[in-house]
C-alpha cells in the first residue's frame, strides 16, 4: 500500500475548512479543491455525487438555478466529534429568476444543516440537509403551506381562529 501520510487535525482546523467551504461557495470559488478526490456530496433531490467529476456535474446542474447566496458565518453552530463536523446555520440569497429567500420569508428558506467528514485536511463527505425548494413553490403536497397568514419569521402557519 505505499506510504500514506495521515496528518492529525484539530477541531479548529476542521471548523476553518467548513467556513472556507461556505466562503468559496458564496463567492463562486473553487469548492472542489477542498474535497478528497473520492469524496461524497449528498444534496436533497439531486442524490449523492461520488468523486469530483460527479460533484462538478452537481454544481453545473445547481448553478443555473442560483443567482447568489450568502451564508452567515458568524451564526454557524458547530458540533465536532472526531472527523465529523455538524454545521447548522442561516443563509439568504436569490434564485436565478430573482426570487429572494431568507429565514422567515418562506418555510425552511435560509435554514440548513450540513454534516461534513474531514480528514487529512480534505472534505471526505458532505451531506446537506435542507429544503431545496428555495422558491417556496412546492406547496401542493403540504396543506399547511397553502394557508395564510404565516407567523413572521417562523415559517409556521397561524393556528386557526375559533
Amino acid at each position: 500500500m505505499g506510504n500514506v501520510e495521515i496528518r492529525p487535525m484539530t477541531d479548529e482546523q476542521r471548523k476553518q475548512i467548513v467556513i472556507e467551504f461556505f466562503k468559496r461557495l458564496d463567492s463562486h470559488g473553487d469548492v472542489l479543491a477542498l474535497f478528497a478526490d473520492d469524496a461524497q456530496w449528498l444534496f436533497p433531490k439531486w442524490g449523492c455525487a461520488e468523486g469530483k467529476k460527479e460533484m462538478l456535474q452537481f454544481l453545473q446542474d445547481l448553478g443555473p438555478l442560483m443567482g447568489w447566496i450568502k451564508h452567515d458565518y458568524a451564526s454557524i453552530n458547530f458540533i465536532i466529534q472526531g472527523d465529523l463536523v455538524c454545521a447548522e446555520g442561516l443563509s439568504k440569497g436569490a434564485m436565478a429568476d430573482g426570487t429572494e429567500f431568507e429565514v422567515g420569508e418562506r418555510p425552511g428558506g435560509g435554514r440548513w444543516c450540513d454534516v461534513f467528514e474531514i480528514r487529512d485536511f480534505k472534505i471526505q463527505r458532505l451531506y446537506v440537509y435542507l429544503d431545496p425548494d428555495y422558491w417556496g413553490k412546492n406547496t401542493e403536497p403540504y396543506p399547511w403551506l397553502r394557508t395564510e397568514p404565516k407567523l413572521k419569521g417562523s415559517g409556521v402557519p397561524r393556528p386557526p381562529k375559533h
